[in-house]
């Protein structure tokens, strides 16, 4: 394929991925699986918190896994581009800078509203917060873990250089496929028996990190080969059918574990059959969402168009700032008498609508284009 190609595609899938983002942090706050500084719903059992749980596990599976194939899929080129020092120069700069910034005073600004409801005030919290320079990670652990991976990269290429592009190369078959999901799930379950899903390790879940380790080494091999601009749509079909076939696999496992008698299920570590089937299905749920995503943006969306172009931009700021603004919003309409779903919806749109204004309102600031 010719290296010509538009790929508007791919920054529209941004977009939705980090929308995916501020909506599932809003479905955890009204009764989904999953950490967030702010929980309105804390009653796992109700059939709203099932569906937000639902919805959270399966995001989990594969958007963040998304954002680093996109991530390593445009890193050999910009190396290539600026060189080491200022492609070193610019990770630092777009991710170490907002890393530090939402560590160091928006993350405590979110745990300050946080304790809102608990009659903490805000501006005593969070000034004491700053001045005991507490530092919370929160989703910016996105950040701390792509400028890891990027500085790796560097050191993989200075020791072995870029190989020559080769963009007619075959794409990795079915059995390829297949193969690597079940290493990823292999991956994640050996990782799980020493950092079990929930624990951190310097900010990071490292349970998690299987996948996200492989889509981010793919994304660098696929830029030169334009593998994600040639997914072929029967075989993202295939995969989608994988998706399908796989999906309720994790509530039969949590059923025959005792989930429906009450019983505690532990999907986070160890060797039980939760754990198992959720370190496999992750995977296999992940491949048929991330090829079926790249096919139906490639097909129908990838021109250039005014108001995506303007939210493409912006999506990386409203990444960075949606936490605060999601606390902010469901502390403020915490009284509301109103079903947990329709709460979800109101507050999942108000945030990511409020957040985008932010982030546009940002690259309105002199300098802050170079950042977000």
């Amino acid at each position: 394929m010719a290296p010509a190609e538009r790929t508007d595609f791919i920054d529209r899938l941004r977009v939705l991925l980090t929308v995916l983002v501020i909506l599932h942090h809003t479905a955890i706050t009204y009764g989904g699986s999953g950490g967030w500084f702010y929980r309105e719903v804390r009653d796992p059992g109700t059939a709203s918190s099932l569906l937000l749980t639902v919805f959270c596990a399966v995001n989990q599976s594969f958007f963040m896994g998304t954002f680093f194939l996109l991530a390593g899929c445009f890193t050999p080129a910009s190396l290539a581009r600026k060189g080491v020092q200022a492609f070193v120069r610019d990770r630092f700069l777009r991710l170490g800078l907002p890393l530090a910034v939402f560590g160091f005073v928006l993350g405590p600004l979110t745990v300050a509203l946080a304790g809102m409801p608990a009659g903490r005030g805000v501006v005593d919290t969070w000034l004491a917060m700053l001045a005991d320079g507490r530092f919370v990670i929160g989703p910016l652990w996105f950040a701390w873990a792509l400028l890891i991976f990027s500085l790796a990269f560097v050191g993989w290429r200075l020791a072995w250089p870029e190989p020559a592009p080769d963009p007619e190369r075959p794409l990795p078959s079915s059995a390829a496929w297949a193969a690597a999901a079940l290493a990823v799930g292999a991956a994640a379950l050996a990782l799980r028996q020493v950092v079990p899903v929930g624990q951190e390790v310097l900010g990071l879940q490292l349970g998690y990190f299987g996948s996200y380790v492989f889509l981010f080494v793919l994304g660098t091999v696929a830029a030169r080969h334009r593998w994600l601009e040639r997914v072929d749509r029967r075989q993202a079909a295939q995969w989608r059918r994988v998706t399908l076939v796989t999906l309720p696999l994790l509530f039969v496992a949590a059923a025959l574990a005792g989930a429906l008698k009450g019983r505690p299920v532990d999907f986070a570590g160890g060797l039980g059959l939760p754990a198992v089937v959720y370190a496999f299905w992750e995977p296999l749920v992940a491949w048929g969402i991330i090829a079926g995503l790249l096919t139906t943006f490639r097909e129908r969306f990838n021109h250039p168009h005014a108001r995506w172009q303007a939210w493409g931009a912006q999506a990386y700021g409203a990444f960075i700032v949606h936490a605060p603004i999601v606390v902010a919003l469901a502390v403020a309409t915490a009284n509301w008498r109103l079903p947990p779903l329709v709460k979800f919806a109101a507050i999942g749109s108000a945030g990511v609508a409020a957040s985008f204004v932010v982030a546009a309102l940002l690259l309105k600031v002199p300098g802050l284009r170079r950042v977000l």
